[in-house]
């Protein structure tokens, strides 16, 4: 099942591990950082989409700076500021680049223009508290957009290790990093007072010629599982073999290459301001609804 973020369990990650896994995969991300540049791309396209120009922006958990080399002027940003939880990613960003925890970001009221944070948002334990951050910081009628990991990403690997492990030792424990379903984002982001939010899905599905490619390549992201609950010790290697057995049985293409999913969830919304539109208020329409779906009527 997809995790669902609630107030009552705040504490899902293991954020030193999550740096750990950034600190070891910085040193060789560009051999492993595909799908963070091609959501990269996608987020820019959407951003190229817009008139409005955004001076001051912000790259929420950059990585190694994948948006800040795509961007080639698009935005109208002048300043872009980079932050990660990583020292490591920090260093190879390049420009102006910090080291900084999504969960208590340090920048005052109305420091930026836009706020754009690429598939890392999914790491945070209180998105809701994130998100209020980033409209804490954010201008008037500032925007926000960012990507992140939904609930079907990586669902194959999931199933198949659950499934090994209960044959094998009886019982499973969380060994895929869970991910905020798709239903609450919108909510997410109206609880955190932003205004106009939308959220999109897109599937990607990218092949390997092995289970284990896929394992070897989630790592070189610092993409592996990072829960608090997580056992401690590695899965057993009989477990393991039977997993990727599975795998292999079930999600092979004729070329014996296997498939992995990775649901991304972009989120658009704008810090509240008087001019943007608002909804007409309920029982303020002209036409009964009746009339309207009068037959014939057009």
């Amino acid at each position: 099942m997809p995790y669902r973020q609630t107030m009552s369990d705040p504490h899902v990650f293991d954020r030193d591990q999550v740096r750990r896994q950034r600190d070891r995969a910085a040193i060789r991300l560009a051999d492993h950082d595909f799908l963070f540049r091609e959501v990269a791309e996608r987020l820019l396209d959407r951003l190229s989409d817009l008139t409005r120009r955004f001076p001051r922006a912000l790259d929420l958990g950059c990585h190694t700076g994948q948006l800040g080399r795509l961007l080639n002027g698009r935005g109208g940003i002048e300043h872009l500021t980079e932050c990660d939880l990583s020292m490591a990613m920090v260093r190879r960003a390049g420009g102006l680049a910090l080291v900084a925890d999504e969960e208590a970001l340090p920048f005052g009221p109305k420091t930026f223009d836009l706020v754009m944070s690429n598939l890392s948002l999914h790491w945070v334990n209180d998105l809701p508290g994130c998100l209020r951050q980033i409209d804490h910081c954010l201008t008037e009628d500032g925007l926000l957009l960012a990507s992140m990991l939904g609930g079907e990403t990586l669902s194959e690997l999931r199933q198949c290790l659950q499934e090994a492990e209960l044959q094998e030792e009886g019982g499973a424990s969380p060994r895929v990093s869970p991910f905020v379903d798709v239903r609450d984002a919108g909510a997410l982001l109206q609880r955190a007072g932003f205004a106009l939010p939308v959220v999109d899905v897109d599937t990607i599905t990218v092949t390997y010629p092995t289970p284990l490619a896929l394992l070897a390549d989630l790592r070189g992201m610092g993409e592996t599982n990072a829960v608090a609950a997580r056992r401690r010790t590695p899965l057993r290697r009989t477990t393991l073999m039977r997993g990727l057995a599975l795998y292999q049985d079930r999600h092979a293409d004729t070329d014996g290459r296997i498939a992995a999913t990775f649901q991304v969830l972009t989120l658009t919304a704008w810090r509240p301001h008087a001019s943007q539109q608002k909804p007409l208020a309920p029982g303020s329409g002209k036409v009964p609804l009746s009339e309207a779906l009068r037959p014939g009527k057009r």
